[in-house]
């Protein structure tokens, strides 16, 4: 693919790599328009169920496009006509049904001036699907969650104003219920906050990541007086990353003030230069250490599983968020014997 002299059997490496792909790739050549099949590697014939005896000379439109479909098929071979590449997402019919393929039309021209091209399609159903799946299920779970919490927050909180004090065992109850419902709904907006970065589709830019960690610290005094924030801060230092860095600063913030049992939590902000081209914003605490499996779970030296699978979704948002700009999440032991977390980051 291109055919080979028939008075040799040798396999160029390129005709090798083609047929060893896994994207289904057919060459075809346009006449009066219409793709007439050339040839076609392995992966098609897995992919569509058709062998390629049976289409070699046949229009490829009129074995894998529906007819409802028929006019953009069209449309694309007379961009590929005119030496233009094509690139789209497009239903094609195989012999089990319709699937849905990323579309590569490929032009090239002949000695004859005639206009031959080749037609690269990567399966994307079951990718596709998944996704919408997860979707559905994490728009609804988000808003179930949030909705039944608040429910149950409310309506704690009103029990908690009718019990008389001495009811010590009951308080206790209602008082573990608002906990619970409080993180449920602490969940539902980590939920959120990950699918607001996993479906950013702005490309990262440039920002100074010093106001943001003072914006976040600023944030936490406020709300937790009894916490000792301290930082080490530059003047500035501009990293790759976007609007969804603060809310993975804030997530690392949050779990090493929450996660602390001490009466007055200790946490400091730091932000420097890692090495050539990187910095580091790490946030030390003096909480108990985020366990092992947990922190291997994180950095992807442990698979998750049923019963292995972290205790919550904020640092999934921190590593997210910093492999978006292209960086990566990291532990370590910080000087007051608790966990040191680290978002490296690129420097533009």
């Amino acid at each position: 693919m291109p055919h080979r002299d028939p008075k040799s059997d040798a396999e160029s490496p390129y005709e090798h790599l083609i047929e060893h792909v896994h994207d289904a790739v057919v060459e075809f050549e346009l006449v009066d328009g219409e793709p007439l099949v050339r040839d076609a590697n392995r992966a098609f014939v897995d992919s569509f169920g058709y062998e390629v005896t049976a289409i070699r000379g046949e229009s490829l439109n009129d074995w894998i496009v529906p007819e409802w479909l028929l006019g953009e098929a069209e449309r694309l071979d007379q961009q590929t006509g005119v030496g233009e590449i094509n690139y789209q997402r497009v239903k094609r019919e195989t012999d089990t049904g319709l699937r849905e393929f990323l579309y590569r039309g490929i032009p090239y021209s002949r000695d004859d001036r005639s206009v031959d091209g080749f037609a690269v399609y990567t399966d994307i159903t079951d990718l596709t699907r998944q996704q919408h799946r997860l979707q559905v299920l994490n728009r609804v779970l988000r808003h179930n969650l949030r909705n039944e919490s608040n429910l149950i927050i409310g309506h704690t909180g009103r029990l908690l104003e009718q019990l008389p004090e001495q009811s010590g065992e009951w308080t206790g109850a209602a008082a573990t219920i608002e906990r619970a419902a409080d993180s449920l709904s602490s969940l539902a907006r980590e939920a959120g906050e990950i699918d607001a970065v996993l479906s950013d589709t702005d490309v990262a830019d440039v920002v100074d990541s010093v106001p943001l960690v003072e914006a976040v610290v600023e944030e936490h005094r406020q709300r937790t007086p009894r916490a000792d924030i301290d930082t080490d801060l530059p003047g500035a230092m501009r990293v790759r990353g976007n609007r969804h860095l603060r809310s993975a600063i804030n997530s690392v913030v949050e779990n090493a003030i929450e996660h602390n049992p001490a009466p007055a939590p200790i946490v400091r902000a730091i932000v420097r230069t890692f090495d050539e081209g990187w910095a580091e914003i790490r946030i030390d605490d003096d909480a108990p250490r985020i366990p092992a499996d947990e922190r291997a779970i994180l950095t992807g030296d442990l698979e998750a599983t049923q019963t292995q699978h972290g205790s919550g979704l904020g640092l999934w948002l921190v590593k997210w968020a910093a492999e978006s700009y292209g960086g990566e999440l990291t532990f370590g032991e910080s000087d007051f014997g608790g966990n040191s977390v680290r978002i490296r980051l690129p420097r533009p």
